[in-house]
């Protein structure tokens, strides 16, 4: 159901971001692993510097996810009020003529 600002409230799916960042570690690990065994230490560095980027994205996913409500709300959470005509971000109402001011 669409509430209006989506944009500006919008939920994130950190679960589903949290295991594509557990998958691109494992991966990250196993080519750093495969390519240094292999005798190829540039490809190596760059698969552990991934690593290192998957790690630091688990830990921020795994932060908000520890937050609570208000960065993942669950399905019990309703969605934010609607927009009542007003855009707040950007100062100007819905609808109307940006070069004139008006309602078109």
């Amino acid at each position: 159901m669409r509430t209006g600002n989506e944009p500006l409230h919008a939920r994130s799916p950190l679960k589903i971001r949290c295991g594509l960042a557990l998958w691109g570690l494992l991966w990250a690990i196993a080519g750093a692993v495969a390519f240094s065994n292999a005798g190829r230490p540039e490809w190596a560095a760059a698969c552990a510097a991934l690593a290192l980027v998957a790690v630091t994205d688990l830990m921020m996913v795994i932060r908000h996810i520890r937050q609570g409500a208000h960065y993942q709300p669950g399905k019990d959470v309703p969605p934010y009020a609607p927009d009542r005509g007003r855009n707040d971000a950007f100062g100007i109402r819905n609808g109307t003529d940006r070069r004139r001011g008006t309602r078109p």
